[in-house]
């Protein structure tokens, strides 16, 4: 008997073991879904990483044509959105497209380590974060080289001539695509990009200078989150890819401040390509593959000498009206010094695959720069500008970037922006999604 009531309360007590463990973990849910739907009202999806919705933190000047949506001249650029368009659409993007994937133009060399020099003593800054989409191919990483010269950037910080701690990668086997890459160290990229872009000036101080920097930093950033929404992980358990529509609205095209500046960048790198016709004409696209080589070459004179497009935009940006006075010099030193901080901030990026994509889009930035900037007189470009092979690579392949995201905008955007604003003036569809992705994350718990 005094067995049998010994083995009872030993049976009591774990049925009540497990009630309670099943009770905790119902609290647990509870309290879950509580906190996500207050924590819905204050933010947004954040799935999106290093390409957070922060481009708020720098309070530089806005187009005082915010009311009017993408018609009219590009501003501070020589040419209109229905122009950039058209001509990107008929002409630009098929060519890039193709170029790109060339011997020449495929392979970029990178240092893939992160070597920050901001923040040394940070314990929780990881040369890898993200998911395994994060890491980098390196299939065929030592394809060696040959033939140009080696040259320095003053604009960007990475010695482009020391080949020591370089690895060569395929970037088509590496697209630029969302990584999972999220957290405080990701986030703090991006602020500390604005930080060192406008630190002080209010938006009535600023001037034409950094103005344009800023532009060129919120453009970019507008490209890069485009192209994670649309190659994005949608369900990880099926490995299912596509567009993510909510996010691409939420980053970039609710803003029309984003989506000018995209469009604002993409002329500034056009116009560099197109100020270095005579040297890109002029230069050895050699790998070896005489066929392959042939076809780059080819391509890059249609590309530098297309008509529709001398016709339609022959001077896609002014420089020569920067840089004016006796502050010229100066203020040039200062943000050149900026753009560097920049580039380094790239050595910080905590995701392989986004610190890959970053210095080659910083580099091919930096590039640009260096030709409209760098070069005194339009007349005397092929004798005096000197490009590294990787600074031509990473200069087209940022056009192309730009002229994809220009393309998804303007064929996705209007649909895409149609059906967010119904959502938003629909709160029970706009409360069904949120709570679907509150219960999905509970039942995660279980």
């Amino acid at each position: 008997m005094a067995k049998d009531k010994k083995r009872n309360d030993q049976i009591s007590k774990e049925k009540k073991k497990k009630g309670l463990g099943r009770g905790l973990r119902s609290v647990w849910a509870v309290i879950v879904v509580l906190f996500a739907t207050a924590a819905v009202t204050t933010r947004t999806r954040s799935k999106i990483a290093l390409f957070a919705n922060n481009q708020t933190s720098c309070h530089c000047s806005s187009s005082s044509q915010d009311s009017v949506k993408y018609t009219g001249m590009v501003e501070d650029c020589c040419c209109d959105y229905e122009t950039v368009d058209s001509v990107n659409g008929e002409v630009l993007h098929p060519l890039l497209q193709q170029l790109v994937t060339t011997p020449f133009f495929r392979y970029f060399k990178a240092k893939l380590w992160c070597d920050c020099p901001f923040w040394p003593d940070d314990d929780d800054l990881m040369c890898q974060e993200g998911k395994p989409e994060a890491t980098v191919d390196r299939t065929l990483d030592k394809r060696a080289f040959r033939g140009w010269i080696e040259t320095d950037n003053p604009w960007t910080n990475d010695d482009e001539t020391d080949n020591g701690e370089m690895t060569y990668v395929n970037l088509l086997l590496n697209p630029e695509r969302y990584t999972g890459y999220t957290g405080p160290s990701a986030r703090r990229i991006w602020d500390a990009v604005y930080t060192e872009n406008c630190p002080k000036y209010s938006s009535g101080e600023i001037c034409q200078e950094k103005k344009v920097l800023y532009k060129l930093i919120s453009g970019l950033h507008s490209s890069i989150s485009i192209h994670i929404a649309a190659d994005y992980l949608l369900d990880e358990s099926t490995n299912l890819w596509g567009k993510n529509p909510e996010l691409m609205y939420d980053r970039v095209l609710r803003y029309q401040d984003r989506v000018r500046n995209l469009y604002f960048t993409f002329l500034f790198v056009l116009r560099a390509v197109t100020k270095a016709t005579d040297y890109l004409e002029q230069a050895e696209y050699d790998t070896g593959n005489h066929e392959d080589d042939l076809k780059t070459v080819s391509l890059m004179k249609q590309l530098l000498y297309n008509p529709k497009l001398q016709a339609a935009c022959p001077l896609p940006f002014d420089e020569a009206k920067l840089w004016q006075g006796q502050s010229g010099p100066e203020l040039k030193q200062q943000i050149q010094k900026q753009f560097r901080n920049i580039s380094a901030l790239m050595d910080c990026v905590g995701c392989e695959k986004c610190r890959l994509w970053g210095k080659l889009q910083v580099l091919g930035l930096g590039t640009a720069l260096k030709i409209l900037f760098s070069v005194e007189g339009q007349n005397h470009t092929a004798q005096s500008l000197q490009l590294q092979r990787n600074e031509v690579i990473a200069l087209v392949n940022l056009l192309n970037r730009l002229s994809e995201s220009v393309k998804i905008v303007h064929e996705m955007g209007p649909s895409i922006e149609k059906i967010m604003e119904k959502k938003i003036s629909d709160p029970s569809a706009l409360e069904f999604s949120k709570w679907r992705r509150m219960w999905k994350s509970v039942l995660a718990l279980w």
